[in-house]
């Protein structure tokens, strides 16, 4: 059997340290970052999340595709084909799944006020790519595991695509420096950080773009690419206007920050009710990718 937690604890311990010695050496943006209280917070989330998929949600991805292998459900164990080409195949569709889930995220009002907790981070290094409310981690697996089991996917691939998917956030949410001709060759292919960090931006139609962790394409081919920010890489701002302060980088505050909207909306009166400069864009109507 795979030891899957071995292999990605160990591939996630090196691309971690890596990033962030580079961040130190060749930082992109030179902004005081608040290391201390930033990564207690976002590590912080990172072992709360580790904990519920280790004790709540124990099957996820890999023991999905061990289960519906054994039993023979899912498109690929009940067809012939290459285990090679059905691995392809299903890697790149969870890749374009996931882009999906994302982009849902930022356009249904009850998965915005879980995924916003990830925006609200201030700055953006290796440690923002860890910064995700448990309750969207379990989305997000109960997703990955539904897609698994009707795929019927190879083990080994959803092994590499969660291995992959872990490190290529951290890659892209890190704040190295690439030379200019580098990052415009390798975003062809893969999402660099001077891609995805647009997508961090306080602006909000640059923060409705950019939505892929892994390849490009779906951005590309779905018209949601931005190529540069308004204000420059090194002039963009970072986070949510409304959660400027310090909070963000509170642990407490950030795993409640979901349930804080509906609690407000409930106590206040119909009269009282101001818009929220939070909600999705179009006013949370969802509307396809364009």
């Amino acid at each position: 059997m795979i030891n899957e937690g071995l292999i990605r604890l160990s591939i996630f311990l090196g691309v971690f340290a890596i990033l962030a010695v580079i961040e130190v050496a060749l930082p992109r943006r030179t902004e005081p970052q608040d290391r201390k209280h930033r990564w207690l917070t976002n590590l912080g989330m990172s072992v709360l999340n580790s904990a519920m998929l280790r004790f709540v949600l124990p099957v996820a991805a890999v023991g999905a595709a061990l289960w519906a292998e054994e039993v023979g459900w899912g498109l690929f164990n009940m067809v012939v084909i290459d285990p090679v080409v059905a691995g392809i195949i299903c890697f790149v569709a969870l890749d374009f799944f996931i882009w999906l889930e994302h982009w849902a995220s930022h356009k249904i009002p009850f998965l915005w006020h879980i995924h916003k907790v990830h925006h609200a981070d201030p700055h953006f290094d290796v440690t923002t790519a860890l910064r995700f409310h448990p309750l969207e981690i379990a989305i997000s697996m109960a997703w990955k595991a539904l897609l698994v089991v009707l795929m019927g996917a190879p083990v080994l691939a959803v092994v590499a695509f969660e291995v992959v998917l872990n490190a290529a956030a951290m890659f892209n949410h890190s704040n190295i420096k690439l030379p200019v001709w580098a990052d415009r060759w390798l975003r062809k292919v893969i999402v660099t950080p001077d891609m995805h960090r647009i997508h961090h931006s306080r602006i909000r139609r640059e923060t409705d773009s950019n939505y892929g962790f892994n390849f490009p394409f779906w951005d590309y081919l779905f018209g949601t690419y931005t190529a540069d920010p308004e204000k420059g890489q090194t002039g963009l701002e970072i986070g949510l206007t409304q959660y400027a302060g310090p909070e963000p980088r509170q642990l407490g505050w950030s795993l409640w920050l979901p349930f804080a909207a509906y609690f407000k909306r409930e106590r206040r009166k119909p009269s009282e009710a101001v818009p929220r400069t939070d909600a999705p864009q179009d006013g949370g109507k969802v509307q396809g990718p364009r």
